[in-house]
């Protein structure tokens, strides 16, 4: 592959996840759910209905 058809491909798959990751928001919106992540070894809980765009 030369970088061209690499930029492009990689693009493409930034935009599948970007979208992926906004239905994923929706979905929790809409069930109430929530997000649970760690970070420097804290675990946080957020509301889905708090992430804003």
């Amino acid at each position: 592959m030369n970088n061209d058809k690499i930029i492009e491909l990689r693009g493409k798959i930034l935009k599948g996840i970007e979208l992926a990751f906004e239905k994923l928001v929706k979905t929790k919106q809409k069930n109430d759910g929530e997000f649970v992540y760690s970070k420097d070894g804290k675990i946080f809980i957020v509301k889905a209905s708090e992430l804003d765009k």
